[in-house]
């Protein structure tokens, strides 16, 4: 099944919403039967991991989707950032290779998984704080809030888990490398998001572009540092 079929279904969701839906199950079978030929998890490289993050934009979108009542603006906004993650992940080079021995462990998989399920709902996060400063509304913020407490939550699940995987790998939690560095500023982020949401000098427009601002540094943690700087993580 090619990886290019979500992209078209994502976009013409645009126009027929059912077809969101039918892109998540072409997506969610493109990446079992990737796992099924390679034998393990498909999250190594831009590929996969593009891939499984537009999956997890998408599947999180629903719930939010519903408790907007069916507003048409947000589920097209997160049809659009699920099928830019997926063409530019059908366009990224598969990994197809064994993992090597350091990756073979739940511990590693347990940190990926988390960690891109963060990065979904950081982006509806996002996508919901954008519509708030486009017509105000308390109950938006109060999803937006929601989607990032959330994703704040499994995401520093991730780090736990991410420091057990480098301690058995490494024999140390922490290496200083640039993606544990953004990573850690990356949680600092979200951190001050959570902090000033209950000061009464920071709401409204100004909490909620706090929380548009944290997704630009997971986009450059996740993308940036994996294609500008050098780490033990690539991606």
């Amino acid at each position: 099944m090619t990886a290019f079929l979500p992209v078209i279904l994502y976009l013409a969701s645009i126009f027929w919403r059912p077809l969101f839906h039918a892109a998540m199950a072409a997506q969610a079978a493109y990446i079992l039967s990737r796992g099924i030929s390679l034998g393990r998890l498909p999250l190594v490289g831009l590929h996969d991991t593009l891939t499984f993050l537009s999956l997890a934009t998408a599947v999180f979108s629903l719930p939010f989707h519903f408790s907007l009542k069916g507003q048409g603006g947000f589920l097209k906004s997160a049809a659009l950032l699920a099928s830019a993650f997926a063409v530019f992940g059908a366009l990224s080079s598969q990994v197809d290779t064994p993992l090597p021995p350091v990756l073979r462990t739940y511990w590693f998989e347990l940190h990926v998984v988390l960690s891109f399920f963060s990065y979904g709902l950081f982006g509806i996060g996002a996508i919901l704080g954008l519509l708030y400063l486009l017509s105000p509304d308390t109950e938006t913020e109060a999803l937006q809030y929601k989607a990032i407490l959330i994703g704040y939550l499994l995401f520093s699940l991730s780090m736990v888990f991410g420091g057990i995987w480098a301690f058995l790998a490494w024999g140390t939690y922490w290496l200083w490398t640039p993606k544990e560095i953004w990573t850690t500023l990356l949680w600092l982020s979200y951190t001050l998001y959570l902090h000033l949401r209950f000061r009464p000098w920071w709401t409204g427009k100004r909490i909620v572009t706090t929380g548009i601002a944290g997704y630009f540094v997971v986009l450059f943690t996740y993308l940036g540092v994996g294609l500008l700087m050098k780490s033990s993580h690539s991606f």
